[in-house]
């Protein structure tokens, strides 16, 4: 068995991702998630660089943690400065962390045309700041950045760059692909040179970026050639293109690597993965992409009917691995491309039950011609599930009839508010109500559940929660047809996602709407106000 540790720099280096921003409490709870999923490092900050970091290692100090090591992030002293009067390393030292990284420039050709520094100097920032750590106690790691660039255009300088933080005592050496240009045969090549030459001194680490595409497969080709610690994000976040995803990079190596026993986390942990990647997205309010590896909502979701029928038989047959392993779990979508086996698998994982398999299959057939029947016309129902469960329950007469429409009308109140009427029946009691809203949409989803409250006061558990429109056939101009998809959620943050098609966006809007609503009774087991139950 082989261990690699896990650095993670979601908290320094994923923050750097445009449209993130961190609060202290946000990094506080990171912190915890990713000490509960057994990570051997997190990168908390870089305390010198703004008072926030230096307020979230005031704060991280009084949390107990049980697996993970936080790590104070800076650099080398500046030029012409004192280590002991050096800013940055003060703040280091401040934040009280057992152990530091400190970045320097390993590249000669970015040392004198970036920095316009001597060479002589930079090693000299570099032994002086690792040696003046451990006297304090510390443990020092060295993420030395552009290595792989600056090793292709001066390799000499590269290796007195290794030395000299050897020499000085440093505990890890991270290599670092800053441009994230490099292919994975280079990063194999030149770690396996340096590992083979100093492993004995030193333990090496990865630190990639994304920008070719490659940070994942990168960081697996430099732990095939001996590195021991990868540094990397949850989801990839990170400046420019992202960092290394270490969600995929831990079960790449746990789960893929079959000529050896490669241990990132404990292996029961593993089922944490897409918990943790959907937590952390939620905390830096990024919607977690639904395509990701391993733990995306379509990472195991088969469309073709094809695929559909072979999974139903082996799962093996379109799945890289088990995706309860991971956390995740196979999906059968339904749309136009499907065939009768992705409908009668969809029946049986949501519970509709029949006599016997010939009904079974005559339902499936009725629902297929249904559902291809609805996407010539414009509709999707790959997420929209909760409108294609009440489209079969229509088919299997099975969908309770809540209300009625008689009448809706929309109004626009002095070129800006929305005016929405709804008249609609409930059993034999007409309800009649009015609403204003920012928009069509807001206004009629107002409007329909004050007419409905009375009746459904668990209306009061859901709400609209994102409202998006798309124009298909664009070509046709302002006749075009409409797409609305609605996204309705609980307070206990379930979901679900209903849609409306139509060359009249208010239509749409409505047809969208109620489907959210019908479906979030249904959700909750309410049962129609009628004196008997009503079935459309």
């Amino acid at each position: 068995m082989r261990a690699v540790e896990i650095y993670d720099t979601t908290l320094r280096d994923g923050a750097q991702m445009r449209g993130i921003s961190f609060s202290v409490n946000d990094k506080l709870r990171i912190l915890e998630i990713l000490d509960d999923l057994g990570l051997s490092y997190v990168e908390g900050g870089w305390p010198g660089a703004n008072p926030k970091d230096v307020d979230f290692f005031i704060e991280a100090a009084k949390l107990k943690l049980r697996n993970t090591k936080l790590t104070a992030f800076g650099s080398t002293r500046k030029a012409n400065t004192k280590v002991v009067e050096d800013p940055i390393l003060a703040a280091l030292l401040r934040a009280n962390t057992e152990v530091v990284c400190i970045v320097g420039k390993s590249s000669a050709w970015q040392i004198t045309n970036t920095m316009k520094a001597s060479l002589e100097e930079t090693l000299d920032m570099l032994e002086e700041s690792i040696n003046y750590l451990k006297a304090e106690g510390r443990k020092v790691f060295v993420d030395a950045e552009h290595f792989y660039d600056g090793f292709i255009d001066n390799p000499d300088f590269s290796h007195k760059f290794v030395t000299t933080a050897i020499k000085a005592g440093a505990d890890r050496m991270v290599l670092c692909d800053t441009n994230g240009g490099s292919l994975p045969e280079y990063v194999f090549n030149i770690s396996k040179e340096f590992v083979d030459k100093y492993n004995s001194q030193i333990g090496f680490g990865i630190h990639a970026h994304n920008d070719g595409e490659l940070a994942v497969a990168n960081s697996i080709r430099a732990v095939r050639a001996g590195v021991m610690q990868v540094q990397g994000t949850i989801n990839g976040y990170g400046e420019r293109c992202g960092n290394a995803n270490i969600i995929s990079v831990i079960a790449n190596l746990q789960l893929k690597v079959r000529d050896q026993e490669i241990i990132c986390i404990a292996p029961s942990n593993l089922a944490k993965l897409t918990n943790v990647a959907k937590k952390v997205a939620e905390i830096a309010n990024m919607n977690l992409n639904q395509s990701q590896p391993f733990v995306g909502a379509r990472a195991f979701t088969h469309k073709g009917g094809l695929h559909a029928s072979a999974i139903a038989k082996d799962k093996s047959s379109y799945e890289h691995i088990d995706p309860s392993i991971v956390g995740n779990k196979t999906r059968v979508v339904v749309s136009d491309q499907s065939g009768l086996s992705n409908i009668i698998d969809w029946l049986n994982n949501n519970n509709f039950v029949f006599d016997n398999e010939d009904k079974q299959k005559q339902a499936a057939s009725k629902i297929l011609t249904a559902i291809k029947d609805q996407e010539h016309q414009g509709y999707s129902y790959e997420n929209a599930g909760a409108s294609l469960e009440l489209l079969v329950r229509k088919i299997l007469n099975q969908c309770p009839k809540y209300f009625e429409l008689v009448e809706n009308n929309v109004h626009i109140v002095n070129g800006e508010q929305t005016e929405a009427t709804v008249r609609i029946k409930i059993g034999e009691v007409e309800k009649h109500s009015v609403s204003l809203g920012n928009g069509p949409a807001n206004a009629l989803d107002s409007a329909l559940r004050k007419a409905l409250r009375d009746h459904y006061p668990e209306i009061e558990n859901f709400s609209l929660q994102d409202f998006k429109v798309r124009i298909l056939d664009s070509h046709l101009g302002s006749g075009a047809i409409t797409k609305v998809q609605v996204t309705t959620g609980t307070k206990d943050k379930k979901s679900w996602d209903t849609i409306g098609v139509s060359s009249n966006i208010i239509k749409a809007s409505w047809d969208a709407i109620v489907d959210s609503i019908v479906f979030g009774l249904i959700s909750e087991s309410v049962p129609c106000t009628s004196l008997e139950t009503r079935i459309i």
